[in-house]
């Protein structure tokens, strides 16, 4: 191991390291603390995380974590957000690695458009488990489509899987792929969470039907993401694919009402819909992605001081001008340029709405909060600028500065940069939120 201490088989290293990246999981982590001890500090801001369901900074910050009810088994690493990378773009404060479905070349789609089987569908389920309880609206379906399932088994059919269902059993993926390019619908049951499949599906030509959550589920009220670092509000099976590909490839229905399921699956049979995937699953894009995060994510070099010693505004706005015809706020381009990536040109800086995150707020504006931004607005001119009356400003530890209290006409900027975070909202404050825009699939 990388720098184990003496006497645990190894000696530290001393010269240069013979990499730049060390790529992890948590239990990879995990690992390397027990074995390399202290050590491990001096080599952290190298390490990227790969993390399922992502890590927001209220739970990564070890000592905030532990004062405020954040901490779990997972996170206090007290990692930079964005060396935690996930499968999808759960939160901004993490970096979105994603993964690679296959892509169809143009005579495979047309292949696979002339040999769809209008009345087929496939049930996203391979665990006996999930399909407990699903009867009623699996008879629904039966009424117009042959169901087919993929349900792991040893000697007995499962009982959980009702008697008109065709099972093949566990399947190779090859053969997985070769079913879901006949099959008009892949159906979700609920469960698993965000994971490959729906995609696949939907590149393969499939419509994705899945239930949405009322009430979403979460760390709240719901045992499979309890314990885990995000107070993330999950409102479908796969807010992914319900978000960012929606209809008619992707659609999430109460399941629970039996009329809006027939009526769905009606619909489904008259809609034909070409085999799709977005830009950021592709292998093209997931390399442009990882490519751009090497070139310039840097978490070992300290980062220059913002705002710099003595500096003093050119005007009481600071470094930020409005949009025209925009409740926004933009960087001044008359304001001396500082290294960021992304470029501060593409800031855009609001005020949530009360009970509102940065990602909730940046979204209603069509972007994406920037979490790379955090330390720029991070200054007093910001409120003003916004015309947020402060009767004083106060610096403090909270993953949710900076931010307004209208009630106390407090503004509060963050003391930590750890703590900075798109997540996490209240009803008692206005977020300062950093936006940009960013590119569709």
């Amino acid at each position: 191991f990388l720098g184990v201490p003496p006497g645990r088989g190894s000696c530290p290293l001393t010269g240069p390291l013979p990499f730049d990246l060390i790529y992890t999981d948590y239990h990879g982590l995990q690992q390397m603390k027990q074995h390399m001890g202290l050590s491990l500090r001096k080599h952290k801001c190298h390490i990227r995380v790969i993390d399922t369901f992502g890590t927001e900074p209220a739970y990564n910050h070890e000592e905030y974590a532990t004062l405020h009810g954040y901490r779990t088994n997972w996170g206090y690493w007290n990692l930079h957000g964005q060396q935690y990378m996930t499968m999808f773009p759960h939160t901004p404060d993490n970096s979105f690695m994603g993964f690679v479905a296959e892509e169809l070349n143009e005579t495979e789609r047309m292949l696979i458009q002339r040999n769809k089987v209008n009345n087929m569908a496939v049930v996203y389920g391979k665990d006996a488990s999930m399909w407990k309880g699903k009867e009623n609206f699996l008879t629904i379906l039966h009424r117009y489509m042959e169901i087919h399932g993929t349900v792991y088994y040893e000697t007995q059919r499962p009982p959980e899987v009702p008697a008109f269902v065709k099972n093949h059993g566990l399947l190779p993926q090859q053969e997985l792929q070769q079913l879901l390019r006949k099959a008009k619908l892949f159906i979700g049951f609920g469960f698993p969470y965000e994971g490959p499949a729906p995609l696949e599906a939907i590149a393969n030509g499939c419509i994705f039907l899945q239930p949405k959550f009322n009430p979403p589920h979460s760390s709240l009220n719901h045992e499979f993401f309890r314990g885990k670092p995000t107070s993330r509000k999950v409102s479908s099976q796969h807010p992914y694919a319900e978000e960012y590909i929606g209809r008619p490839h992707v659609i999430t229905i109460d399941f629970n009402n039996s009329e809006v399921f027939d009526a769905t699956i009606r619909e489904i049979m008259k809609i034909n819909v070409a085999p799709s995937l977005p830009y950021e699953y592709t292998c093209e894009g997931m390399l442009e992605r990882v490519h751009a995060y090497i070139q310039n994510q840097d978490f070992c070099s300290p980062e220059i001081p913002f705002p710099p010693v003595n500096t003093s505004w050119a005007s009481l706005s600071g470094p930020f001008l409005p949009l025209p015809n925009s409740r926004m706020l933009t960087w001044s381009a008359n304001t001396s340029s500082f290294p960021s990536w992304p470029p501060l040109t593409a800031l855009r800086l609001l005020t949530s709405l009360q009970g509102q995150s940065c990602v909730e707020a940046c979204q209603s504006e069509g972007l994406i909060c920037e979490p790379a931004f955090h330390r720029f607005i991070n200054i007093k001119e910001a409120f003003s600028t916004l015309d947020l009356q402060c009767e004083g400003v106060e610096s403090e530890m909270n993953h949710l500065f900076p931010a307004f209290s209208a009630e106390h006409a407090e503004c509060s900027l963050q003391h930590d940069p750890l703590l900075f975070s798109c997540a996490g909202s209240s009803p008692r404050y206005q977020r300062l939120c950093p936006c940009r825009d960013y590119r569709k699939g």
